[in-house]
């Protein structure tokens, strides 16, 4: 089962007005019939492609009260899993997980771990595709840092607007409280999350492996 999610509900709306407008003015100039035909289909597809964007699984079973694991924040493919000098907030080693998200995806973000955010920032930036190695340092993103309070452990978490992407929304302040599997963020149409790890991280999943937002565990801390 699926809802609607709230990021949907003024773009779906729009779309309609603006897709059905047209074929009514098609329509009122007296357009071909198989050309309104057409119209119509590419309208139905349209508006189905979107509503599907914008849909959140109600029934998905989350991992919601486990620290110890780390969570996947979004549904997608994995395609970079590396150790790499974070530069931003650590200015050390981490371990890189990189999640891309097609359009086709679900694209709410989830909190990987519960803990208090540490540090919240948002970058404006290029439009690369998401899967370019630069992205993560070039393009329009948002970064958030979870701290866990059970262990201190710090989980970077950065949302990437890639080539259609061009709208990252982020729920969360610095200071806040949240809990693992919650909704932090939203991206619209096609983008990916890196995650930032401790070293000692047990990594749980391969590369192009798919994974769940909310229920896959990318990593075990220790």
């Amino acid at each position: 089962m699926y809802k609607i999610h709230k990021e949907g509900h003024w773009f779906i709306a729009s779309a309609f007005l603006i897709l059905y407008g047209i074929l009514f003015a098609l329509m009122y100039f007296g357009a071909p019939k198989l050309l309104l035909n057409l119209v119509l289909l590419f309208n139905l597809l349209s508006l189905f492609f979107i509503v599907s964007f914008f849909r959140i699984p109600t029934t998905r079973q989350m991992v919601s009260n486990d620290n110890n694991k780390i969570i996947a924040p979004a549904d997608g493919k994995v395609v970079v899993i590396e150790e790499v000098e974070e530069k931003e907030y650590f200015n050390d080693k981490r371990l890189q997980v990189s999640i891309f998200m097609s359009p086709l995806n679900v694209h709410v973000n989830r909190n990987p771990i519960s803990g208090k955010v540490a540090y919240s920032k948002y970058h404006p930036g290029d439009y690369l595709v998401a899967w370019h190695p630069k992205s993560s340092e070039l393009n329009e993103r948002f970064t958030t840092v979870i701290k866990s309070e059970l262990d201190d452990v710090e989980i970077l978490m950065r949302q990437i607007a890639g080539k259609l992407a061009r709208k990252i929304s982020n729920y969360v302040e610095e200071g806040q409280q949240v809990l693992q599997s919650n909704e932090f963020g939203f991206i619209k149409f096609g983008s990916r999350v890196d995650l930032f790890l401790p070293l000692d991280c047990n990594i749980k999943v391969n590369l192009n492996q798919k994974v769940q937002g909310g229920k896959t565990v990318l990593a075990e801390i220790g």
